[in-house]
């Protein structure tokens, strides 16, 4: 009898796996933003494109559970997908996402081929595209998500996430003068350099056996370059909690050693965390398993960024942000205002804005499984 229980329930099983992967259709087109421009093929639905992870389970349609008559998005990172270096020595990160803003070769036309090629080396490309909210703008965002019961209480994921856009050409020199340079001197350093994240390291000539030239990294020779940090706001999962958290960096080139960074687990709601330049705070957190699960949830958030003044390295105007959530659980409507007009630092002192991404990015050594959905995105600048 246990026997045959077991292969009827191993039946059931791969019937039901069946089932599912029928109901998903992979994503598997990925566009690098920062250095490549989107084609047709890769975009999605007219307003995204895919990052990280090709593997076929990492972004699908899930027909399954549609939001609106439309088929959600589906994300999942299984153990072994992350494959990202992460912020100190052996750590890693997993990255799954879709990306709201993103450049295509029509953002280009009409300007030479060097404006592109030079943006590839600056990591700008998608400074050309659509998706970007000005700084010191109002926007009112929203979208849905829906995380499944199964889903462990010690995931560490940012489902939803506003980044930065910094400019590369925005350097210090080995003399620790920061300066911005034109697109032509950058790209005069690129070709003599070699960047590894924020640090530039002399660039060395190797001949294989067979005549071949290629090119390694040397020692850090003193120059830096702009590459950003913390999203300026996240929305995750850590440490037992879900967590809305706001970043402001108010210096012209980035300092990375500073890490600055809010840990929900420690940090009370609305006390912010700084330093020099620097604040992190926890606008909103509540336990995992005090967020509901297995139904949709739709976020609203309306975020007035914070204004800065470039190279003074002064904070203008203080930002604003607003949250709420509603849901259905059990057949009641649900409502909550979580953030209410609270004024908090958000943002980044870039020339350029901010734009979105939702998905999932596995963070602090991670390797718990991550899997749930998304839909529902939309954006609009409040006047």
């Amino acid at each position: 009898m246990h026997k045959i229980l077991t292969f009827a329930s191993f039946v059931f099983l791969f019937q039901l796996a069946l089932a599912q992967d029928n109901n998903l259709k992979p994503i598997t087109e990925r566009v690098n933003i920062q250095v490549d421009s989107a084609r047709t093929a890769q975009i999605i639905d007219g307003e995204w494109v895919a990052v990280g992870t090709k593997k076929k389970h990492a972004v699908t349609y899930d027909y399954s559970l549609p939001f609106n008559g439309k088929p959600s998005f589906r994300f999942e990172l299984k153990e072994g997908d992350n494959t990202l270096s992460g912020y100190s020595a052996g750590e890693t990160k997993g990255r799954a996402e879709l990306s709201y803003c993103y450049a295509t070769p029509e953002d280009f036309a009409g300007l030479s081929s060097e404006t592109y090629a030079n943006a590839q080396k600056m990591k700008t490309v998608y400074h050309y595209g659509k998706g970007i909210s000005k700084q010191g703008s109002t926007m009112k965002y929203t979208f849905s998500v829906y995380v499944p019961s199964s889903l462990r209480d010690d995931v560490s994921t940012i489902f939803a996430q506003w980044h930065g856009m910094p400019d590369r050409t925005l350097v210090s020199t080995p003399d620790g003068v920061v300066k911005k340079l034109t697109d032509a001197e950058f790209a005069d350093l690129y070709d003599r350099m070699i960047f590894k994240k924020n640090i530039a390291h002399d660039k060395i000539e190797v001949t294989d056996p067979k005549g071949n030239i290629t090119y390694k990294a040397g020692k850090a020779n003193g120059w830096l370059v702009e590459q950003g940090g913390y999203p300026p706001l996240a929305f995750g999962f850590t440490n037992g909690y879900f967590y809305i958290k706001a970043n402001s960096d108010r210096k012209w080139l980035t300092d990375k050693t500073d890490r600055c960074n809010a840990d929900p687990a420690k940090v009370a709601i609305m006390q912010p965390v700084t330093s020099d330049y620097k604040a992190s705070t926890i606008a909103y957190k509540s336990h995992f398993d005090e967020f509901p699960k297995d139904c949709w949830i739709t976020f609203v958030t309306e975020v007035k960024w914070t204004e800065y003044n470039g190279q003074r390295e002064e904070i203008k105007a203080p930002g604003k942000l607003d949250v709420k959530m509603s849901y259905s659980k059990d057949g009641k409507a649900i409502s909550k205002h979580i953030v209410e007009n609270e004024t908090i630092l958000i943002g980044r002192n870039d020339d350029d804005g901010y734009y979105f991404k939702f998905g999932i990015y596995r963070v602090g050594n991670s390797t718990v499984p991550v899997c749930y959905n998304l839909a529902g995105y939309s954006e609009e600048e409040l006047k």
